[in-house]
């Protein structure tokens, strides 16, 4: 059974000076490479002039993230990215992306203060965002009768179920065909609803 993780629960943005350098650090909730993307989009279009734009993102549970990915944007080979993530990994959660943009103050760091830097920026964003638990889910293929599809949407609303899909009449003459997406800890609760309402249904694997 996959456990529950934490995952932001909003963009947050917060700023931070290092000897006259800005580092403005934002965190967003994220499920895709497509939403990375985006998201990097609009911090390009909000600071064009912007001497780096450095990030790492870690899509999924933590310690077991099903991609992770960083970027240094010019800034010295793992003094930028690799720091964010590592602290994207120290707190322990999941489906987030961390942009630091960087203005340049006219003093340079060095390595060692770039690395502090960045971890800092991520450091005082992260602390900050609130956190909320993604409960997996388990896909189920539910077929009834049309009467049976009120209930079964209701049962979704109450237990933080999705009905990801409807198909009417495909598959069985005069019949449903629903896609449930259901959270794992209600598995059980689910099978007793389908079993009541004496519904077909089997759970993907």
């Amino acid at each position: 059974m996959k456990k529950d993780y934490p995952v932001p629960a909003s963009y947050l943005e917060r700023e931070t000076i290092v000897k006259k350098s800005r580092f403005i650090a934002r965190v967003a909730p994220v499920n895709s490479r497509d939403e990375v993307k985006e998201w990097l989009k609009r911090a390009q279009h909000d600071h064009p002039d912007a001497r780096h734009i450095c990030w790492a993102y870690q899509i999924g549970r933590p310690g077991s993230a099903a991609e992770a990915a960083m970027n240094d944007d010019g800034e010295p080979s793992g003094t930028a990215g690799k720091p964010i993530l590592n602290v994207i990994q120290h707190k322990d959660m999941g489906d987030v992306l961390v942009m630091v943009i960087r203005y340049f103050g006219g003093i340079k760091l060095g390595a060692g203060g770039l690395v502090r830097a960045y971890a800092g920026a991520a450091e005082s964003v992260l602390s900050e965002v609130g956190r909320v638990l993604l409960k997996p889910l388990s896909a189920a293929n539910v077929t009834m009768g049309f009467a049976d599809e009120q209930p079964l949407r209701h049962w979704c609303e109450v237990n933080a179920a999705e009905l990801d899909s409807v198909l009417y009449g495909t598959l069985v003459a005069a019949r449903v065909a629903a896609r449930v997406l259901v959270p794992e800890d209600q598995l059980n609760a689910f099978a007793a609803f389908c079993d009541a309402h004496k519904l077909d249904y089997s759970f993907e694997t």
